[in-house]
């Protein structure tokens, strides 16, 4: 009886040493999740916020702000980031992780000098202010994700068919120019990002596999990232809108 007692005792601090290295190793690929999409959004700010300051001099444009903002150029620059992730998307399992990783930071890049006309039309207090707001509520959001025992899974289809019909009403808008449902536009995009947030943050938990390599692990950490910045960037835009004043 005194040995069975002794086994039992000894598979049960194995398992919970186990876990505990599992449960370790999980919070480290988290954490490597969450400094990559940090240093992205870090290099997005850094270069939307010196673009607009080189675009705009002596209260007009410069010939670096009218190429960027007014020529046939301004598609480039607005196409681009998007080009990049379905590149990234697509073709990150055939890349070395330094390629990827590389990927990753010139499409923040990219993404800065796209955004750098929120400078032009919102007060520098107001972008600070509403980024601030965006971080507390991702922050709170993403933890919800990473911690809740609930399955999130039929949330998220819900919300990517949201997201969906968020940019068809946004591609109809472009058109029609209604006040009333860009308004509308604007607080469902808030709720869907607010979701996908949380959604895709269990999603990446959930894609954490303790044998992975570390190619591997190296390239789904960048998929993460990439996951969660995009969902920080849709949110802080949305609610810029509500809380952005216009210069």
């Amino acid at each position: 009886m005194a040995d069975l007692r002794n086994y039992q005792t000894r598979t049960v601090n194995t398992g919970a040493q186990a876990g505990a290295v599992i449960d370790e190793s999980l919070r480290a690929y988290m954490l490597r999740v969450y400094n990559l999409m940090a240093l992205g959004l870090a290099i997005t700010g850094v270069v939307a916020y010196f673009a607009s300051q080189a675009a705009f001099a002596g209260g007009q444009l410069t010939s670096f702000g009218y190429a960027i903002y007014v020529s046939p150029l301004k598609w480039v620059v607005m196409l681009a980031p998007l080009a990049l992730v379905f590149f990234l998307s697509f073709r990150i399992q055939s890349m070395s992780v330094g390629a990827a990783q590389t990927t990753f930071w010139i499409y923040a890049g990219l993404m800065g000098l796209s955004l750098s006309s929120i400078f032009l039309v919102y007060t520098g207090a107001s972008i600070a202010q509403t980024f601030f707001v965006s971080a507390a509520a991702f922050g709170a959001l993403s933890l919800f994700g990473y911690t809740t025992k609930r399955d999130l899974s039929a949330m998220g289809s819900f919300l990517i068919m949201g997201l969906f019909g968020l940019i068809i009403a946004s591609l109809v808008n472009l058109f029609l120019k209604s006040s009333a449902l860009d308004f509308a536009v604007s607080a469902i995009g808030v709720l869907v990002f607010a979701g996908l947030t949380a959604w895709d943050t269990q999603k990446i938990k959930e894609m954490y596999f303790e044998a992975d390599d570390t190619a591997v692990a190296g390239r789904k950490a960048i998929m993460g990232a990439l996951t969660l910045y995009l969902d920080f960037i849709n949110l802080f835009l949305f609610l810029l809108r509500f809380l952005g004043n216009r210069e």
